[in-house]
């Protein structure tokens, strides 16, 4: 079975039709409507925390190596703790 052109265009049209978006008809509150933006916003949040965090630490060890420092305490706090 060979698709022409028509038969193409009719199968795209009815595909778009079948995906296309029905009504829910249902109220959603304010309440609820809060709730599921803070959610949303919490899932990005998360998502681009996740995503800086993974690409931040790597940049962060590069520029202490370029820079030659150390991650111990810096020298004046060493010679501040008392002796016993």
């Amino acid at each position: 079975m060979q698709l022409t052109t028509p038969a193409l265009c009719r199968l795209g049209a009815f595909a778009l039709l079948i995906a296309g978006p029905t009504p829910a008809l249902a109220y959603m509150g304010p309440g609820l409507g809060l709730g599921a933006i803070g959610s949303a916003l919490g899932i990005v949040g998360a998502v681009l925390l996740a995503i800086v965090s993974v690409v931040w630490y790597p940049f962060k060890r590069m520029l202490r190596r370029m820079r030659g420092s150390s991650v111990s305490a810096p020298a004046d706090r060493r010679q501040s703790t008392p002796q016993s």
